[in-house]
């Protein structure tokens, strides 16, 4: 073979891999945790997933990774970068992934997850902590002012969850550790 021929056949696969890449996309695993194999462990002041699985992507001797929201008994979010791939155990305190996968947050047309409705406050309250934000949905539903509601996980505005009542629909913008809904 060529030298020539052997570039282009390599040239050819690198974009037959990208193009396969784009219709069947990896994606990080949200509400699910790979416990072990850690080698790194860092702080997330943003409280982006995203922030974790880039830096997964930039270190080599990473193969997975696990991001943990902040609690109320933590000091903020953390990145644990992983030097090889653990199971993936169901857990609400994490999102994880492999090297290679973005985050993809969860949509569906009720939650708008990693979404901040900045505005329209017209009353504020603590919840319980809630993955999905659905004691503020609940309460948004509840009453006829509301018209739309963003829910804080516990951390990212204070030590604990809070929900907003809206009585107005604001654009929505990308906030890790938020969930906003719209009701009317």
């Amino acid at each position: 073979m060529t030298t020539c021929f052997r570039a282009s056949f390599v040239f050819a696969a690198l974009i037959l891999a990208t193009l396969l890449a784009g219709i069947c996309p990896l994606a990080a695993q949200v509400n699910f945790d790979r416990p072990g194999n850690d080698y790194a462990r860092t702080a997330v002041p943003s409280g982006d997933p995203a922030v974790c699985a880039l830096a997964c992507e930039r270190d080599r001797k990473c193969r997975a990774w696990s991001f943990s929201y902040p609690t109320a008994n933590s000091h903020g979010a953390v990145c644990r970068l992983k030097s090889a791939v653990p199971p993936r155990i169901e857990s609400n305190c994490c999102v994880s992934g492999v090297r290679g996968a973005g985050v993809i947050e969860p949509r569906n047309s009720r939650l708008e997850n990693a979404t901040d409705r900045l505005g329209g406050d017209y009353r504020n309250l603590p919840v319980n902590a809630d993955p999905h934000g659905e004691a503020c949905k609940a309460a948004c539903e509840a009453d006829h002012k509301c018209r739309a509601w963003t829910y804080a996980q516990p951390g990212y505005i204070g030590k604990d969850a809070r929900c907003y009542l809206k009585d107005r629909v604001k654009p929505p913008r990308r906030k890790p550790g938020f969930i906003s809904g719209v009701v009317r």
